[in-house]
């Protein structure tokens, strides 16, 4: 019989979606009341993060749009600082999936870069390579409230968000996807509208992630995919990382209601519509993701023991712990190239 501990200690682990404190926060390399903090990815076993420079949406005169981009970029710059040794605990800056495996193999966390929110580009594509140039290798399209990039999922009625404002993807929308494809950046369409999701799904040359969603037929959630979005994600080789956020999980759920079980629930459903080859997993750890069983890093190991009891193999498991989203790290790069 497996040991799901034993096999959680011995695949690569990889959370892909992690908020960081802002503008001041303890240090990641001591034990602090953070969900995720470097001593809790130790223990926890988890390997490897995608950690966000999270911008949020405001108004977008001039003014908030370099305030935007001055942001990301000095967050991606605090992400940066992680990669370090201190305490006996060894984290590196990862760009590539060769680098993050070859830091695994040496037993060093792995630190990637990642910007949430297209609001980060300041309104100018030509941006995102100042982005890339500090490590991101991802950008999420939208947050909640709509930019000049696309529509978002929840529009913000106190930025007199219409419904939908660009029908989807606008026209700078796709030109930040073209350049993100020549960058090696993946697009992420967690937070978008169904329709800029489906756009982006179809203008993207790289296959598309979703880094922290879950399933609408088992949530009617905004912010969750629905079947045919599902779909569109296995057609173009692309990926949707479920997400420990309790509300996404069940209606009406709170941190304390929802369990790993329900989390695994949404991993089966996802796996038996598209295949796990187009499945992950991500928290959302200290952006509002969190559940029983499963509340900080150092309990990753629950969502392996869930998934060995419900008959994954190790193959399987290795895949949705990081396997697929290196995939997709790796395609990126041959695109990009």
């Amino acid at each position: 019989m497996t040991d799901p501990l034993a096999l959680h200690r011995d695949i690569l682990t990889l959370d892909s979606h992690i908020d960081i404190p802002w503008p001041d926060g303890p240090d990641p390399f001591r034990e602090s009341d953070r969900r995720v903090d470097l001593p809790k990815m130790r223990r926890g076993g988890l390997t490897a993060g995608c950690f966000a420079a999270y911008v949020p949406q405001t108004r977008r005169d001039a003014d908030s749009q370099q305030a935007a981009f001055l942001r990301a970029q000095t967050m991606l710059q605090a992400i940066r600082s992680m990669g370090r040794s201190h305490d006996g605990i060894r984290a590196r800056i990862t760009e590539t999936a060769a680098e993050v495996e070859a830091a695994w193999r040496e037993g060093v966390i792995s630190i990637i870069p990642v910007v949430e929110n297209g609001q980060a580009i300041g309104g100018d594509p030509g941006n995102l390579g100042a982005l890339r140039a500090l490590g991101a290798r991802y950008m999420t399209l939208t947050h909640n409230g709509h930019n000049d990039l696309a529509d978002a999922a929840i529009a913000r009625r106190d930025l007199a968000d219409p419904p939908a404002e660009h029908g989807g993807l606008s026209r700078l929308g796709r030109t930040a996807i073209a350049e993100m494809n020549r960058l090696g950046m993946l697009v992420d369409v967690s937070h978008t509208a169904k329709t800029t999701m489906l756009q982006a799904v179809a203008a993207s040359r790289t296959p598309v992630l979703a880094s922290h969603s879950c399933i609408r037929a088992l949530c009617d959630h905004p912010r969750n995919l629905d079947d045919e979005q599902l779909d569109a994600l296995r057609a173009s080789g692309g990926l949707i990382q479920i997400t420990a956020m309790p509300s996404f999980l069940r209606a009406k759920g709170s941190a304390e209601s929802v369990t790993v079980a329900d989390f695994v629930d949404h991993i089966d459903y996802a796996a038996r519509r598209i295949g796990v080859a187009h499945v992950g997993i991500s928290s959302d750890f200290d952006g509002g993701g969190g559940i029983s069983g499963w509340s900080n890093a150092a309990e990753s190991a629950a969502i392996t023991v869930e998934l060995v009891a419900r008959g994954y193999g190790r193959a399987e498991i290795a895949a949705l712990w990081g396997g697929n989203f290196l995939r997709l790290l790796r395609r990126a790069e041959e695109i990009a190239r």
